[in-house]
């Protein structure tokens, strides 16, 4: 950890000794492997479009083990325009993602691989409220599991979903909620309470009033105004550790 970090603080030096942006140094030749041992943090965030488009790409170089055409994004996107396509890669090289070489087809090269792992964000309660998950604490391998893009993962600490078959030091898996107001009544969700925390119940909607319904009847149901809740994830898969 200690030789990372003194390169880390080496090349972040050098960065700003020669005025380089972050984009211009991850898509240097040489520096280009270095790229891969930086944090995350680093790395400038992609829009959920560039996302999708970059982790079809890592799929795709993976296996076939040479870059796509335009016309296979395009497909894959389901775009029926090459524009949106080629800002999207434009992006991923600006942002130190990928890299290609100009008048030459399919040569697109991954910088800096993804982490294929399922990201667990903390811990969420099936009882009361805790505080809001945040930062990324570990990642579970899961290559074999077909999982929504931008999934995410959180450990469980109580019972109140018990009666759903989901207990205490379960993993849950989500996906962020585009539209929480098309949120079918009866989905299990991650939700943040205002000035409470983030628990995982059953989501009922009716007006303006939300009801965080428990499945162990032990527990009451949280009851509380629209306003107050934000949905954070729904419901796509429980992981259980019987080790």
């Amino acid at each position: 950890m200690a030789k990372v970090n003194l390169v880390i603080l080496t090349f972040a030096n050098l960065i700003f000794a020669f005025s380089l942006n972050w984009e211009e140094f991850c898509s240097t030749n040489v520096l280009r492997d270095i790229c891969e041992l930086l944090p995350d943090k680093f790395m400038e965030r992609l829009t959920e479009a560039q996302q999708e488009l970059y982790e079809w790409l890592v799929e795709y170089i993976r296996l076939h083990q040479f870059s796509p055409s335009i016309r296979q994004m395009m497909q894959a996107m389901d775009l029926r325009s090459p524009a949106p396509i080629q800002s999207r890669l434009e992006h991923l090289r600006n942002k130190g993602y990928i890299e290609w070489h100009e008048g030459k087809a399919r040569t697109i090269q991954i910088l800096r691989k993804p982490n294929h792992g399922i990201p667990i964000l903390g811990t969420i309660a099936a009882g009361g409220l805790i505080e809001p998950f945040a930062d990324t604490v570990e990642h579970l391998e899961f290559s074999n599991l077909a999982l929504p893009p931008q999934s995410y993962a959180l450990r469980v600490a109580g019972d109140s979903m018990i009666e759903d078959l989901i207990a205490d030091g379960d993993v849950v898996f989500l996906r962020p909620v585009k539209e929480p107001d098309l949120l079918k009544n009866g989905t299990i969700v991650a939700a943040r309470v205002d000035g409470h925390g983030t628990t995982l119940k059953r989501f009922f909607r009716q007006g303006d009033q939300v009801t965080l319904q428990p499945a162990n009847s032990k527990y009451s149901p949280i009851e509380v105004s629209a306003m107050q809740v934000q949905v954070q994830g729904s419901l796509v898969g429980v992981w259980r550790n019987c080790n």
